[in-house]
């Protein structure tokens, strides 16, 4: 493990930071004791060696990050906060007008994204675990025009609320948020846990995928629009936790990652109508480890994942690299992992995984979001309590 050098920081900091990294050596720590004090780190690749710096600090569980055009940084918190953050990594004070979430458990206010038309509506979509009376809870989507002048959301509406709400779990809401090409919304939805068995029955919003116009309305396009007793928002089903969403650069495709349960985790390409197989079929087990329902891992009917992870890695955040800042990475995958605190890169022939990469590895933190930013870098958050925007890039020579 080798640190980045620290250029015009003082000697004495050099010194402290020699007798941190002695100790933290010893306990087998080196790069969170280097992380404490600012400084930025080195990581191997293929590519070239990587360097991660910390951008900003001090956000409570950031869940999600959207850019803005003129690249500052649109940061959900999971507790409720919305926060605007400078390219420079000055965190602002909490945007006024987000409603009141469901902080429990995996809820809370989560993911964030720009409306496709932005630059000229300053629109703004989010996704959060909405609290309904009697500790119930489900995954809503509200949209707003973001004010910059007064650091508040306006016009605010909900636009989807999942049904059934569930007072038996505050777990596996989904919840991220995806613009297609058409304009149109995707958004994840779990199965909240307990409700895993509707995530095959067509008659509610659980293990879904849903697509929606902006201002909430069904696009006529939707696979089961017009057929009686099936919700018409669904694109597909049989999902599990989606955490990551992202759109095929090049098919305009939606892509998800989703949690299995112990192993089992999954990157899917995901068609409409599809089912997704949850808890039918998994490659992974009960956390008891004994096997989930009948043991399949494969059923006719049901679509298998482009790629899947036995033991799991706890995916989160996806996004497809799309820059020439680092080219031997244009085209890949990108996936947060929340559980060794790696990001994993998928090499893609077509829709096909060839390879898969771990990077970061040793830099023990939690990655809960991946995105590519304006200039060409990668952007990670990491969902601590005192949580960090980092950004990923390659040491220039």
């Amino acid at each position: 493990m080798r640190l980045a050098r620290p250029g015009r920081r003082s000697l004495l900091l050099v010194g402290a930071l020699a007798a941190l990294s002695l100790l933290a050596y010893r306990q087998g720590d080196l790069r969170a004791t280097a992380a404490a004090v600012g400084l930025p780190l080195q990581f191997p690749s293929q590519a070239g060696t990587l360097v991660v710096s910390e951008l900003a600090r001090g956000l409570e569980q950031p869940w999600s990050l959207a850019f803005l055009p003129d690249g500052s940084l649109l940061v959900s918190e999971r507790p409720g906060r919305l926060r605007l953050v400078s390219r420079e990594g000055r965190i602002g004070a909490p945007i006024s007008g987000v409603p009141a979430v469901h902080a429990r458990g995996q809820g809370g206010l989560l993911d964030v994204a720009l409306m496709p038309d932005f630059s000229a509506s300053g629109g703004v979509c989010f996704s959060y675990a909405e609290p309904r009376g009697e500790d119930a809870s489900a995954t809503a989507v509200a949209c707003g025009r973001l004010d910059r002048a007064t650091a508040s959301l306006r016009e605010l509406r909900v636009i989807y609320r999942q049904e059934p709400a569930l007072a038996d779990s505050d777990n596996h809401y989904g919840s991220r948020l995806a613009f297609a090409p058409d304009g149109t919304l995707f958004v994840t939805l779990g199965e909240r846990y307990s409700g895993r068995e509707q995530a095959q029955t067509l008659d509610n919003g659980l293990g879904k995928v849903v697509r929606l116009r902006p201002d909430g309305g069904i696009p006529a396009d939707n696979p089961f629009v017009g057929r009686a007793g099936v919700r018409p928002e669904i694109w597909s089903y049989g999902h599990r936790n989606p955490q990551g969403a992202a759109i095929h650069p090049q098919t305009g495709a939606l892509w998800i990652t989703e949690h299995g349960p112990k192993g089992g985790d999954e990157l899917n390409r995901v068609l409409p109508g599809r089912n997704y197989g949850w808890p039918v079929i998994t490659y992974g087990r009960e956390y008891s480890g004994l096997k989930v329902g009948d043991g399949l891992s494969q059923k006719e009917g049901m679509e298998q994942p482009q790629h899947y992870w036995v033991p799991s890695i706890a995916t989160s955040g996806l996004a497809f690299y799309t820059a020439d800042r680092i080219p031997a990475w244009k085209g890949s995958a990108f996936v947060a992992s929340l559980k060794f605190g790696q990001l994993a890169r998928l090499s893609l022939d077509g829709d096909k995984v060839v390879a898969e990469e771990r990077l970061l590895e040793g830099l023990n933190r939690r990655l809960r979001d991946v995105r590519q930013g304006p200039d060409g870098a990668l952007y990670l958050l990491t969902d601590e309590t005192n949580g960090a925007i980092l950004r990923l890039d390659l040491l220039k020579p």
